[in-house]
Parts: structure tokens; C-alpha cells; sequence
């Protein structure tokens, strides 16, 4: 799979949809295109592709065709669409199926190439018939859906998949839609007391007090994915690399600093790379006092991807 399978490392962006969000709204729109932007300039071996849309029939993998129908109508009542946070326009949901489908065309590309990455994603809230915390579809699950039903079609095996989530709120969506699923173990490393207030099971849950430091957390995560090599063999990892456990975060409530994330981040690439195992990134969220750090913290990440694509490209050489 290794010597010269690709050039290229490849990133999905969707963030030309841009939502049309009321003046002061707390979701940083913003951070994606300048995201595109410092990677385009800074790490020449990534290649940017637009994102595709992802279909309605891959969406329905995870989610209940009745929900993704009122998306894409416009059919939400008020009280969804204040779950979610976002107004619908045609806009709204353009960008939910292209950010569902850059997780989708990433993981296509990171089963031959060993890592490929979603510029936005991660949007791990939304559960199978309603979203919450500015999360529509959950690209997670119907990313590992469609993965499993593509993998099942070309060698009638299943493909076990699991889902590292360092984003600093719980994945209660991606929890709840595989909750009675052995196939996808998902592991949640969060601020204990943290949105969201009401937790859904994990297969490893690890709730982190307010405050917490590089070394406690790190710590925590090595005993997690310690215990993940004992449970679980995946063929697939997804990982959401949120930006905001950092310490200048403004809903993070964490305080791990820069040089903490990227140790973070390495500890997932060294773990994908230990056991051979593909992997997608996505970002999850970040919301910096100044969005320039929450930027600096995800190249950070696409850095250290770029250079696990790089190790994977020769590991067999």
C-alpha cells in the first residue's frame, strides 16, 4: 500500500457555504476558510478538494430518512433548529450534506493513502432524528456507515471502526447512534462538567474536571487508548481533533497549551500508525478568544497529519 500510492495528502473543505448567521452569534464561521486558507500556503503536500455532497441514501445510514428529509426541506420546527443553533436557509443545508460528504470522501481516500482529513466535521451532537450544538448530520456515524457497508460489499467481512473523540464536549450523538452497535467503539475524552449536561454512554467515556492540565490529560489518554488496544482491534479510525481543549478556548474550560495539543495529536497518529491502522481527521470545535489561535491549533494537527501521511506512505518501503 505504501511506496508511492499517492503524492499528495488530500483535505475536503465545504466552508464556501458560508451560513448567513445573525450579527454577534457565538459559532466562529469564520475559522474555516482561514483553516483553508494557512494550509494551502503552509503545507504545499496537502491537496484541497471541494467537498461532495453526501447522499440522501448515505445520510439514512445514520440518520432517519424522515429528519434528513426536513433538513434539506427546510421542514425543521423552531425547537430544532434552536437545538442545532443555526437559522435555516438553503445554505444551512448545502453545508450539512458537504461537511457530512468531505468525512465521507476523506475516509474513501484514507483506506488507500493511510490518512485524509476534513477541514470542517466532526459534528458529533446531531443524533439519528435531530441535531444539538451547532451539529446537523453526524459525518462521524454516517462517515463509519458508509465505510462498514462499502467494505461489506467488497469482501463480506465487517469492518470495525472507532471513533477517537478529543473534542472537549461529549460525543453524545455519535454515543446514542451507536450505542447497542459492537462494530464502532467510540471513545470520548471531555470536560466532565461541560455541554452537553446530559451524557449518553460511550464505549469509554473519560469526563476531565475543569482545568485540567497537559499532564493529567495526557496521561488520561494513554490509560484510554491503552485500554482501546485491549478491547477492540479496529480496521478504521475516525478522529475529531477539536481545537477546544485548548487553554484559550472560550467554552473549552480545559487548560491544556499549545505544545499539550500537539502531544495530544501525536499520541493518536503514533497509536493509527502502531497498529496499521487507516485514519481520518476532523475538526470539531474551537472557540478562541482569538480565532487565530484556535487556527494555529488546528494546523498544529494538519502539520502532524501531513507528516503521518508522510510515515505512511513509507512505512513499507
Amino acid at each position: 500500500m505504501g511506496k508511492g500510492h499517492n503524492s499528495v495528502m488530500k483535505a475536503f473543505y465545504s466552508d464556501h457555504f458560508v451560513l448567513p448567521l445573525p450579527e454577534g452569534h457565538r459559532f466562529p464561521m469564520a475559522k474555516y476558510s482561514m483553516l483553508r486558507t494557512r494550509v494551502a500556503r503552509e503545507l504545499p503536500g496537502v491537496s484541497m478538494l471541494e467537498a461532495p455532497a453526501a447522499t440522501e441514501g448515505e445520510l439514512a445510514l445514520a440518520h432517519s430518512p424522515a429528519y434528513v428529509a426536513a433538513v434539506k426541506s427546510g421542514g425543521l420546527s423552531q425547537q430544532a433548529l434552536r437545538d442545532i443553533g443555526f437559522p435555516w436557509t438553503p445554505a444551512m443545508a448545502e453545508r450539512s450534506v458537504r461537511s457530512a460528504g468531505a468525512s465521507i470522501a476523506a475516509a474513501r481516500m484514507a483506506v488507500r493513502d493511510g490518512i485524509a482529513g476534513n477541514l470542517a466535521g466532526g459534528t458529533h451532537h446531531a443524533s439519528a432524528d435531530q441535531g444539538g450544538g451547532f451539529c446537523v448530520f453526524n459525518d462521524v456515524a454516517v462517515t463509519a456507515r458508509v465505510l462498514q457497508m462499502e467494505h461489506f460489499r467488497q469482501t463480506k467481512a465487517l469492518l470495525k471502526v472507532l471513533v477517537v473523540d478529543l473534542d472537549v464536549h461529549q460525543g453524545n450523538g455519535t454515543a446514542s447512534i451507536f450505542a447497542k452497535d459492537p462494530s464502532v467503539f467510540t471513545l470520548s475524552l471531555h470536560g466532565e462538567k461541560n455541554f452537553p449536561f446530559r451524557k449518553e454512554a460511550s464505549d469509554l467515556d473519560v469526563g476531565l474536571p475543569d482545568g485540567c492540565s497537559d499532564e493529567p490529560y495526557l496521561q488520561a489518554l494513554d490509560l484510554a487508548l491503552g485500554q482501546v488496544s485491549v478491547q477492540f482491534q479496529p480496521g478504521f479510525l475516525i478522529y475529531l481533533a477539536g481545537a477546544d481543549a485548548h487553554e484559550g478556548d472560550r467554552l473549552g474550560r480545559l487548560k491544556l497549551t499549545e505544545a499539550g495539543m500537539q502531544a495530544r495529536d501525536q499520541r493518536v497518529f503514533d497509536w493509527a500508525l502502531r497498529h496499521e491502522v487507516p485514519m481520518i481527521i476532523c475538526m470539531g470545535g474551537g472557540y478562541g478568544h482569538d480565532l487565530q489561535t484556535t487556527v494555529q491549533v488546528q494546523m498544529n494537527t494538519w502539520g502532524l497529519a501531513y507528516a503521518h501521511w508522510l510515515h505512511w506512505q513509507n512505512r513499507d518501503l
